[in-house]
């Protein structure tokens, strides 16, 4: 088989383990890691893993199948940051949909499901890695029976999260740490740090645990 790999974001958390897909996969498949859709060649699977931008219908077209893990119970969760959403809702356990890249975000066919549990003792790092780990699992199992046929998603049962900004950090400081810990979890200590603003003044807070 021929396979691609594609992640657009060269900073991003998944790179690691995108590693070691390739690694794993190279042993029996030709494999191809790429930043830029238009770098895509034609291949039985393009994974998109962990892409900022929207691959459109005409891009998708160039490989036979093109497969996206998101972290939820689709159609349940569509949309952006959906761990760190899910994590604020107190959620310790969370799903993890394998399924067909459409022109409509995160609606085609499901093919795998599977899940990572958390204690709710996990911050950021501890949270991504576990992801990952069930990332690469998720994507080898989907190689190990291709082809396979998908199940569709139930529309009327979907939801959406929406993006989540640099403001999406602040704390409330009239709030206990306990209240606030959940959203402690899902800062990340350099790219968007937990913040809050006292008599007009920002003070930013890093979390680690030992």
């Amino acid at each position: 088989m021929k396979i691609t790999i594609l992640t657009d974001n060269k900073k991003s958390w998944v790179l690691p383990y995108v590693k070691t897909i390739h690694n794993k996969l190279s042993k029996d498949h030709a494999v191809s890691h790429v930043y830029n859709i238009r770098d895509v060649e034609e291949s039985d699977v393009l994974f998109i893993l962990s892409c900022e931008k929207i691959v459109t219908k005409k891009q998708l077209n160039i490989c036979k199948n093109n497969i996206v893990i998101h972290p939820s119970e689709l159609p349940k969760g569509r949309g952006w940051s959906p761990v760190a959403w899910q994590i604020l809702e107190d959620k310790n356990f969370i799903p993890m949909s394998l399924f067909e890249a459409e022109a409509a975000v995160d609606s085609g066919d499901i093919y795998i499901v599977d899940y990572i549990e958390l204690q709710g003792t996990e911050l950021n790092e501890e949270i991504k890695h576990l992801q990952g780990i069930k990332t690469v699992e998720m994507a080898i199992a989907y190689i190990s029976k291709w082809p396979m046929v998908g199940k569709p998603q139930e529309d009327y049962e979907s939801t959406y999260y929406k993006r989540r900004g640099l403001d999406s950090s602040e704390l409330d400081i009239n709030k206990s740490i306990e209240e606030n810990f959940n959203l402690l979890r899902v800062v990340d200590n350099n790219r968007y740090p937990a913040f809050f603003y006292k008599d007009g003044v920002k003070y930013i807070i890093k979390i680690y645990n030992k």
